[in-house]
């Protein structure tokens, strides 16, 4: 008899960010697999969306808010419950065994580091169910013993894939930002945790250069760049993009002098390994888990004073560019290390594992 698997994927919804990138890959490359005797349901708003793309490989259950709600929850036992993030509030009523994927635990310092605040609760019941855990990376796991105490089951750290499976032709895209002199890129969410500013400071004394910001700058951190971009007059050489499709995203990595990525909070990093998919030299804080992403050949910042990030850049710019071949070949290998079929199959095997 097939063993049942639910993957709480409702994160789906929202595809532009990390969780729902991180759900809607890791379902692509389980689909890619054999999934020996396992019925897998999969937890999402638009059923229908998933069911054309995926067809009968999967079942689908339709979520509802409603379902963050014990009087709510789903109430079919499945063999095998697995929480892909580590806040989600929906929660099996009944489970056999409990597979929580960690990404991070940044809200311990972002939001309360009281063990009695409602987020940390929520976390160590979590933890009190897992059969086992897996970690998105090492840094995950290292900050999750750091605030919390782990029961002893077994951990596994299974790095994610590259997002980007298929390169875009770029060729008809249209910039609405000057693209006329060499320029920096960057991409995420604009939470202060991304660190965004620090490059923006940095553009003050880098005139040969343009920085381009991509991702969500609707928020009061965005509008604290906006404001820094007006008061130094940097209109001209700083642009944000706001939120941008696949095609205008590869564009930019593609046409970008150099990617730079200083966060100081990150469970994983998906944007370096696409930059490092086109060949890009990526600059990064070395900060948590973005050294692991980077590896030896990245760039690296280890503070974030203008006159230093600067002396960084130029020193990397200059190493990358005068070994551009070689560097090249370095970042692209660099980023095919990270596969996301290759990260299904051990999620796969974890499954198998819990289940006998």
């Amino acid at each position: 008899m097939a063993k049942t698997v639910f993957l709480e994927t409702h994160n789906l919804s929202n595809k532009a960010g990390g969780l729902g990138t991180f759900n809607h890959e890791l379902i692509k490359g389980l689909y890619q697999l054999d999934l020996k005797d396992l019925e897998v349901t999969l937890n999402a708003k638009d059923i229908s969306a998933l069911s054309a793309e995926f067809g009968s490989k999967f079942h689908y259950h339709k979520y509802s808010s409603l379902s963050r709600h014990k009087l709510f929850r789903v109430r079919k036992k499945y063999d095998l419950w697995h929480s892909v993030n580590q806040n989600t509030k929906v929660e099996p009523l009944r489970y056999e065994k409990y597979l929580l994927t960690v990404h991070d635990v940044n809200f311990v310092e972002e939001i309360s580091s009281d063990m009695n605040h409602a987020v940390n609760q929520l976390f160590k019941e979590k933890l009190r169910k897992a059969t086992a855990i897996t970690y998105i990376s090492k840094f995950a796991k290292k900050q999750t013993h750091q605030y919390f105490n782990v029961p002893n089951i077994p951990e596994h750290v299974i790095y994610n894939g590259n997002p980007i499976s298929t390169i875009l032709d770029t060729t008809h895209f249209v910039s609405k930002f000057p693209v006329d002199k060499p320029f920096l890129y960057s991409i995420g969410d604009f939470l202060e945790r991304k660190n965004f500013l620090s490059v923006v400071k940095m553009m003050i004394d880098l005139p040969e250069f343009n920085l381009i910001l991509s991702g969500n700058n609707n928020k009061a951190y965005g509008k604290e760049i906006e404001a820094f971009i007006t008061e130094n007059n940097l209109q001209n050489r700083v642009f944000l993009t706001g939120k941008v499709d696949d095609l205008a995203k590869q564009y930019y990595l593609s046409k970008c002098h150099a990617f730079v990525f200083p966060s100081i909070r990150e469970g994983f990093g998906l944007p370096p390994i696409e930059a490092m998919a086109f060949g890009k030299p990526v600059f990064l804080s070395d900060q948590t888990s973005l050294p692991e992403i980077g590896g030896k050949h990245a760039y690296y910042w280890n503070h974030f004073d203008p006159a230093y990030m600067k002396e960084v850049l130029q020193d990397g710019l200059s190493h990358f560019y005068n070994n551009q071949p070689q560097m090249e070949s370095l970042m692209k290998e660099r980023a095919a290390s990270f596969n996301w079929k290759t990260a299904a199959a051990q999620y796969l095997k974890v499954y198998l594992e819990i289940l006998g």
